[in-house]
């Protein structure tokens, strides 16, 4: 089944309604032998694709992955970029800010580690923190040694949608193309999730009563969820919102967004010009006369 990552995309000034996206669809995959061939597939062609973006050396690759605790965005960049050759792929994961970058804007811890062209980069968690957790959580704009003149909850959230819009055109028009994911995860299915976690030992080191404490924001996430992806998602810098309560189906399209945008830019490997051209007949001359 052909999987068309428009359905998924936010279109550029349309406001969403988180409860009008599904958490879960039909699965693209007939079976879970199906679903390893289809991302084993999709592995393959992005490796391949890859090594042509690093050739090309004029495009940098963003991806951002945003979503609620258990959303799956860690087992999502496990798989989907298990074939990605280590040199060309860097992650990080931004959780919170260290005193150093309390000191700068809300932009600047993230913005040291944005991928050279040739590279893909991932942000797990981002930017996007600002105006989702500081969001729910206000007080947290008190660390941030703002002026005071400056702060104001009636203005801040779109000065900094605002922000964010600039930086992201900003890095359009300098090569690096950007595509974020919002795992969009049902908090039933969170529910679910947690238990396991609980009950496998392996896996409680990934739950902590911080979780707890803010699944009961749920709706002051969604509804700061709503106003950011509404506000910043651009046609060149696109927003898609992830089923996210089936984990291979949210893989499979990810991956697919992926491959889509890096075949979008048409990129091939660099020819040699002539004086190289003659530099490697040369050379070839030099390894069939010796051995």
């Amino acid at each position: 089944m052909k999987i068309n990552v428009k359905d998924f995309q936010v279109i550029e000034g349309r406001n969403i309604d988180l409860k009008k996206r599904p958490t879960l669809i039909k699965p693209f995959y007939k079976s879970k032998d199906h679903y390893k061939e289809m991302l084993e597939q999709h592995i393959a062609e992005l490796s391949g694709i890859q090594n042509v973006l690093y050739a090309d050396n004029r495009y940098a690759l963003l991806l951002i992955f945003q979503a609620m605790d258990a959303a799956g965005k860690d087992g999502a960049i496990k798989h989907v970029m298990s074939g990605v050759n280590p040199q060309g792929c860097q992650v990080f994961s931004f959780k919170h800010p260290s005193p150093e970058e309390l000191d700068h804007d809300f932009l600047w811890r993230t913005t040291r580690d944005l991928p050279q062209r040739g590279m893909i980069g991932i942000f797990n968690r981002s930017y996007y923190e600002e105006v989702l957790v500081v969001r729910v959580h206000p007080q947290i704009l008190q660390g941030e040694k703002i002026p005071n003149p400056l702060l104001s909850l009636k203005t801040i959230w779109e000065e900094r949608f605002r922000s964010i819009r600039d930086l992201e055109k900003h890095l359009y028009y300098n090569g690096t193309r950007i595509i974020k994911f919002f795992l969009h995860l049902s908090k039933e299915e969170q529910r679910r999730r947690f238990l396991k976690r609980l009950d496998d030992p392996s896996k409680n080191w990934k739950i902590s009563l911080a979780d707890m404490q803010e699944r009961k924001f749920w709706k002051d996430y969604m509804k700061a969820y709503e106003a950011c992806l509404s506000a910043t998602s651009l046609a060149l810098a696109p927003w898609f919102i992830v089923p996210a309560d089936d984990k291979e189906n949210a893989r499979l399209i990810i991956s697919q967004t992926i491959m889509d945008t890096l075949k979008s830019l048409k990129m091939s490997y660099p020819q040699p010009d002539s004086l190289h051209r003659k530099e490697l007949l040369a050379m070839r001359k030099e390894l069939l006369r010796t051995k």
